[in-house]
């Protein structure tokens, strides 16, 4: 089946992390759904604005702890 036929979704993880998931697949323990289903390029389009640091929440929190320590 091609992409161009394809639904996908939207997910997140506890570490605010993303991922493009199929619409048919279910959806795996520790991740749920953030936006409705739409293209590939719909989600990853979304993936792109709300994704804006690749790190893991539990590394920025400890960051942020370093710097106002410091």
């Amino acid at each position: 089946m091609s992409d161009k036929h394809e639904t996908y979704i939207c997910l997140i993880n506890e570490e605010e992390q993303y991922s493009l998931w199929f619409a048919w697949k279910p959806i795996p323990h520790g991740w749920k759904q953030v936006r409705p289903k739409g293209s590939k390029e719909e989600c990853l389009q979304y993936i792109n604005q709300v994704w804006t640091d690749m790190k893991p929440k539990s590394l920025r929190e400890k960051m942020d702890k370093l710097t106002a320590s410091n």
